[in-house]
């Protein structure tokens, strides 16, 4: 009789070469059991969990399954800072800066939008920057519109966006903002799906001095510091998805009134007052721990990932993109999943609406 353990062995080999194929680009969970900070497990992801699309947790506090990627070029758009992989989002979130990006082409003079951060393949914390893009349903859009040629990989990383202000000033410099700068921030803002979307107070004092459109949804544009050289899209969580947290709505009101007034005195701008009544060192603020994210964040963390990032990435132009394996060309517009292309062991993403 022939020995059985070296057949034993090869068996064991191909066990464990098939679950390290299908965990790939998964962070193993003993990372989280050691306590090691929640930004350095997310931010190591090089792809999403391969599971149906959701929004976990708050905006600041969550994390994100079946994320997919806005492509990094498209017939109206070019993504930036590409090294820092955050091209990641929920659909309904990609769908509507591809959106977006069209109708702005279309109607507003403005020839395309250079795309910013959006989240991490699955979420969560990041290593530098945003508190919040924690559950893909933020976007950063520069307001520096896109130039008639694809920008190269090193201008991506290297060039800094416009900042839309004076020198030295809270307000807007006229020689830098144009009315399309004004359409294209009221047009996002009137989609029923966004939330909210952060400028600087500057920006905003200008919309509403000079604005003579439509003003149903100025209260939307949320002045806060910075976002003078971007403004961040928020969307509301989508409809019937449990986990998910809603911030509270803005007021009804267009934003134009006291509230804003109140950025430009000194307040805003001071520096917190040390507390004098308590005189003992502040301990060391903790890093924020999986355990610290809803549950279902665990399971992201553990998820499988897709074979590829083509094969959930979205919105790429058939012109200067081939169309992935997985995906089928619709009409020219941009492509769609196509279910019986994909392997069997990814589940399939929630498809994403085309308008």
């Amino acid at each position: 009789m022939s020995n059985p353990r070296p057949l034993r062995a090869i068996l064991n080999r191909l066990a464990v070469a098939a679950v390290v194929a299908l965990t790939a680009g998964a962070v193993p969970l003993s990372a989280a059991e050691t306590g090691q900070p929640a930004k350095e497990i997310f931010g190591a992801a090089k792809l999403p969990a391969a599971l149906p699309a959701r929004a976990i947790g708050f905006y600041s506090k969550g994390c994100l399954a079946g994320g997919v990627a806005i492509a990094k070029d498209g017939p109206n758009w070019q993504a930036m800072r590409l090294s820092r992989n955050r091209r990641w989002g929920h659909p309904d979130l990609v769908a509507l800066v591809e959106r977006l990006s069209r109708d702005a082409a279309a109607k507003d003079g403005w020839p395309g939008l250079l795309v910013g951060d959006l989240a991490q393949p699955r979420g969560g914390p990041m290593l530098s920057g945003h508190a919040s893009h924690q559950i893909g349903l933020d976007a950063d859009i520069w307001l520096t519109p896109m130039p008639d040629r694809a920008l190269t990989a090193s201008e991506r990383e290297e060039i800094s966006a416009t900042s839309m202000l004076k020198k030295d000033t809270l307000y807007v410099d006229d020689r830098i903002w144009t009315p399309a700068h004004a359409k294209v921030l009221m047009r996002a803002a009137s989609y029923p799906e966004v939330d909210r979307i952060f400028i600087h107070p500057g920006i905003k004092k200008k919309l509403c001095d000079s604005w003579t459109g439509d003003r149903a949804a100025m209260g939307k544009l949320r002045p806060y510091y910075g976002h003078h050289y971007h403004f961040h899209i928020r969307i509301k969580c989508p409809a019937g998805m449990s986990g998910c947290k809603n911030q509270p709505p803005p007021p009804r009101e267009d934003g134009c009134d006291a509230s804003l007034a109140w950025w430009f005195t000194d307040e805003p701008w001071a520096p917190a007052k040390p507390d004098k009544t308590d005189d003992k060192p502040k301990p060391a603020k903790r890093e924020i721990r999986l355990s610290d994210l809803p549950a279902a964040c665990a399971q992201v963390v553990g998820a499988p990932a897709p074979a590829s990032e083509a094969e959930v990435t979205f919105g790429a132009s058939p012109v200067a993109r081939p169309v992935a394996a997985g995906f089928q060309a619709t009409g020219g517009a941009a492509p769609v999943l196509d279910p019986a292309a994909l392997p069997a062991r990814i589940p399939i993403p929630v498809p994403r609406p085309l308008d």
